[in-house]
């Protein structure tokens, strides 16, 4: 009898070899893919969007992965939640825009209404034993960062507290808690979300694939960013940047699905930004007091990446829409008091990673093609694609 998809799963974990790319079947066996979302993705941590989206009470928005959808909320007492968007009664969505502001959420299907908090507060003819305070929205995990919005659909999310805590400081004088949206953007990807996010964690790619980004960024290379990495840790302390690197992942995170890791590196001479031109794209960030042409790296869990200039911030997630269907998602924040046509021209803020995404949907598009072969078989990694590894220990950990 032939083994069943997660069985085979099993067993391709445990044969895996250290230093090579995972086999066909992570990307192809629709079990996988389930199982992806209910044991990997649902037990992580989930960037989801800015407190700036969410100012007052009642603003919403819905952030869907998978078959899941999650309702984050501002609630009449200014708190943030996060709720399942699943009704109680007979698991129809509850919430159908996504995003406005609300009084309460009602059921479109046989109304039941549920306030901001998530209780129960009507449900129509279910007689006199029925006890609504049993059939509120499922609550899920929701945290902050510096403005982040966070959740996990988990009951046991994996710990961030210490790792946040150590990251603080050297966030602290980008302010990232009064940002505003400049603009977000979605690049759907025929292929799995593996692919999707393996392809940003690498940067072997880069020179070949990118030429844009190649004109700018350091990364492409490493010995160009050991050339030029001392004198932006002078041109960043001059701006009041911290010059400190935090490497919390691996067998250094607190736990699975707590990693953190922040590093700032040069981009090329004559950049100030991530832009097409080298010039200033935006207000410096919080206190920052000019533009030292760098680039920050950082990671907030397993799934969530972000690249701060001095100017701006732009938010990746690779989401799964399916089991060869990923969304690139892509949210571009500047200095909450920044205006567009006055201090940022939308055009040039978000050219850059416009051009790379189409590049990248074009890449993974081929690569998962090519992977979809049954006589594919998994190659070494490149000393470039170091932080692979690290994912796939992440990945195997967390199933």
């Amino acid at each position: 009898m032939p083994k069943d998809d997660l069985q085979m799963m099993r067993d391709l974990m445990e044969s895996h070899r250290e230093g090579f790319a995972l086999e066909r079947h992570f990307y192809t066996s629709e079990a996988v893919y389930d199982h992806d979302i209910k044991s990997f993705w649902n037990r992580n941590w989930i960037w989801v969007g800015h407190v700036s989206e969410v100012a007052e009470p009642g603003d919403y928005f819905l952030f869907d992965y998978g078959p899941e959808s999650v309702i984050i909320v501002r609630d009449q007492a200014g708190d943030l939640r996060a709720h399942m968007n699943i009704c109680r009664h007979r698991g129809s969505r509850v919430c159908l825009e996504k995003q406005g502001s609300a009084r309460v959420f009602s059921c479109p299907y046989h109304a039941w209404t549920f306030g901001l908090d998530g209780r129960l507060r009507g449900g129509r003819a279910m007689g006199a034993d029925f006890d609504p305070s049993e059939y509120g929205l499922f609550p899920v995990h929701i945290t902050v960062f510096q403005g982040l919005i966070f959740i996990c659909t988990d009951e046991n999310p994996p710990p961030l507290t210490q790792s946040l805590e150590r990251l603080a400081p050297l966030a602290a004088p980008m302010e990232l808690e009064n940002l505003k949206l400049a603009h977000e953007a979605s690049y759907p990807v025929p292929a799995n979300w593996k692919l999707a996010l393996e392809n940003y964690l690498e940067c072997y790619h880069c020179a070949p694939s990118h030429q844009e980004y190649s004109r700018s960024h350091s990364l492409k290379d490493p010995a160009d960013v050991e050339k030029y990495g001392a004198d932006l840790r002078q041109r960043s302390a001059q701006i009041g940047l911290s010059t400190e690197e935090l490497d919390l992942t691996g067998p250094k995170a607190e736990a699975p699905g707590s990693d953190v890791y922040w590093r700032r590196y040069p981009l090329f001479p004559g950049y100030q930004t991530g832009s097409k031109d080298g010039e200033a794209l935006a207000p410096p960030l919080g206190q920052l007091t000019g533009h030292d042409g760098g680039a920050t790296d950082l990671a907030i869990g397993t799934l969530n990446y972000f690249l701060i200039y001095a100017d701006h911030l732009v938010g990746y997630r690779f989401v799964p829409r399916g089991l060869q269907e990923t969304d690139i998602q892509i949210a571009w924040y500047v200095r909450g008091d920044a205006e567009e046509g006055r201090d940022y021209d939308h055009e040039a803020l978000t050219w850059l990673w416009h051009v790379t995404s189409h590049d990248d949907e074009r890449i993974i598009r081929h690569n998962q093609e090519g992977v979809n072969s049954h006589h594919f078989q998994p190659g070494p990694l490149s000393e470039m694609e170091w932080s692979l590894p690290g994912f796939y220990r992440s990945y195997f950990n967390m199933l």
